[in-house]
């Protein structure tokens, strides 16, 4: 059975700007496919622009968490934000980047009984908390995150990337943006 990507239309590649088609060509040659991400954003070139360029300021950078622990974020929250998108796609770059064919889906589903350090637990707990209760929030969850061996600015990226990306569980949800077929053996 054939859905479509997104509810939203989704613009022709030879229509859109070429910074777009651009970045959309970089993806297309890494990954193998075009994320459906890129194309339902794509309609909108300003909100593509800003939209990306936070998401790799967030998830591409060398210093702090690691890669594989910016994904276990996004997977886990989505999770909790039931984003079918984001928990396939980041699902698939958490197992490549875990080296973990099970992590994932064990993540997904209730990372509470995954196979996690100490330092992720506390990671993932504070993440949960951002996504669900941010207003509850209080020093003694930074201090956690502390013990657990987090600086600073690692607790900032922790939030920052739970936000950022309950924003983009929200908005593919409202889109109905459709995860690709090319995610789901990825890493396995």
């Amino acid at each position: 059975m054939t859905h479509p990507i997104s509810r939203f239309a989704v613009p022709d590649l030879a229509d859109l700007p070429e910074d777009i088609r651009d970045a959309i060509a970089q993806v297309s040659e890494k990954s193998g496919f075009v994320p459906n991400i890129f194309l339902a954003l794509a309609h909108r070139p300003a909100e593509f622009r800003a939209f990306f360029a936070y998401h790799d300021a967030l998830m591409d950078k060398a210093e702090g968490l690691t890669k594989a622990e910016r994904e276990l974020i996004v997977v886990a929250t989505s999770g909790l934000n039931r984003c079918q998108y984001c928990v396939v796609a980041h699902g698939a770059i958490l197992r490549i980047r875990a080296r973990d064919p099970r992590i994932a889906d064990q993540v997904a589903i209730n990372w509470r009984k995954a196979d996690l350090t100490d330092r992720q637990r506390a990671m993932l707990a504070y993440a949960e908390k951002v996504a669900l209760a941010a207003q509850d929030v209080v020093p003694a969850d930074h201090d956690a995150l502390a013990q657990a061996g987090f600086d600073a600015d690692e607790i900032w990226d922790i939030g920052a990337i739970t936000a950022f990306f309950a924003m983009s569980n929200r908005l593919v949800n409202a889109a109905d943006i459709r995860p690709n077929d090319d995610f789901l053996m990825l890493g396995r």
